[in-house]
Formats: C-alpha cells, structure tokens, sequence
C-alpha cells in the first residue's frame, strides 16, 4: 500500500496521472498492449484530464469501465458511457473499448471480453459511503462473477444527487450493473484517486476499520500493489 496526500484535487491528478502513465509505458513496452479498467463521478475529472494529455501511445491501449446504471439512456447526464465518451474516449485513439450499456443481459459477452487477458491497471474510485464500483454496503465479497446487478442504497443515492447528476434520490435508478469486488481485485495494479472532503470519513474508514463488506473499499488494503492518491481535504481525518 503506497499512500499520496497532494494539495488539492489538480495536483492528485497530475500525480496519479504521472504514475499510472509510466505504468502503462512500462507494460506496453513489454507486452505490446495494455489494458486498463477506468471508474467516473467528479472525483476522478482531474485524473483523467491530466492522463489523456500523458505521454502514452492509447493505440495500444483497450479500455473497460466499472459500472452503469441499469435502464438509464446514454443521453442521461449520468450516464457513464456519456461521461467516458466525452471526456476520455473522444480524446484519444484507443485501441478498443468496451462499454457497460446498463442491460443486464449484455454481461456474459462484457465477462468474456473482459477475461480474455490480464486487465493491468484499475483506475478504481472510492464512494462516500466506501464502495468500490457500485458495491455498496454489505457488498458481496463472495462472487466469482465479474459483473454483476446491485441494488443501491440511500449513502450512493444522495451522493450522485449532492454531484449534480440527478434532481433527486428518487430520479435515481435503483440497481447498477457493477464489476464485483472480485474482478476489481484481479487488476495487477490499483490507483485509487479520492480528493475532497466530502470523502474524508470514507478515507478514514477504508484505512482504519477491520476489512469487511459493510466499507468495501477495505479491501483495496488485500491488494499487493495498491496505491492510493487522496488530497488535504480528504485525508484530514487521517493521521
């Protein structure tokens, strides 16, 4: 476990950006690709604005996501593949990439796509309420599936309405299809970018409560190489 406390959010995204950009330069020099996992909401805006302008041949590069919300429209404002489009795929020449599209019925093909090959980086957030894709609390920590369809609780709910991508907690959808906690766990390497204070309590307890399913984030600690960039604001409760 590498911990990073930055100023502020800009400077985390420069630095998580500088790390996983190397990272990806490295693997690709040895494998000829690289394959990545990538996580949304505001907190990770400057990570991925710092990335894109990164020295690294995206050519090379084939990109999944985490999550999405089940039954919303891409033309939904919260949508995912909405947000990655527009602000990371439009950006660059990827190699490929492959999109949750929010029906259920489309994840045994995600799942094959996915376990192809070795994913080798995860840009994996953390929420408020300390889940890690859309595993809220008790998240399942037993399946060996890697996506599955999650109800969501209350803490993620208002959370999505305090960013500003829905009106109110009931405009929110009730379930997501997530990548498990599992599958998360499988990536060789974890960055972890978590600034503002609005995570501050989350931070605390992902490094500091017992690992267990009620903050799935804890089990970012389980990881050989995990490092976890988090910014004053964020880290203030922490020593």
């Amino acid at each position: 476990m590498n911990i990073n406390i930055c100023k502020d959010a800009a400077d985390l995204g420069k630095k998580a950006a500088t790390q996983a950009a190397a990272y990806l330069n490295e693997v690709i020099g040895k494998n000829g690709y690289a394959r990545i996992v990538l996580s949304t909401g505001s907190s990770q805006f400057e990570t991925l604005s710092a990335l894109i302008e990164s020295d690294v041949d995206w050519s090379k590069v084939e990109m999944f996501h985490l999550d999405e919300y089940v039954g919303l429209p891409e033309s939904h404002i919260a949508s995912f593949r909405k947000y990655l489009k527009e602000r990371f795929i439009s950006k660059i020449n990827l190699l490929d990439y492959h999109l949750v599209d929010g029906n259920p019925d489309s994840i045994p093909e995600l799942t094959r796509l996915l376990r192809e090959k070795d994913v080798d980086l995860g840009l994996i957030g953390i929420g408020e309420n300390g889940h890690i894709a859309f595993n809220d609390p008790p998240a399942d920590f037993d399946t060996k599936e890697a996506y599955i369809v999650v109800n969501l609780d209350d803490a993620c709910k208002n959370q999505q309405v305090g960013e500003g991508w829905f009106p109110t907690i009931d405009d929110v959808p009730k379930q997501a299809i997530s990548m498990t906690v599992y599958q998360i766990l499988k990536c060789k390497k974890i960055i972890t970018c978590v600034p503002h204070e609005v995570k501050a309590k989350a931070i605390y307890a992902t490094l500091n409560n017992e690992i267990s399913n009620m903050v799935p984030a804890t089990m970012l600690r389980t990881h050989p190489d995990w490092s976890l960039y988090i910014d004053e604001n964020s880290a203030k409760l922490i020593k």
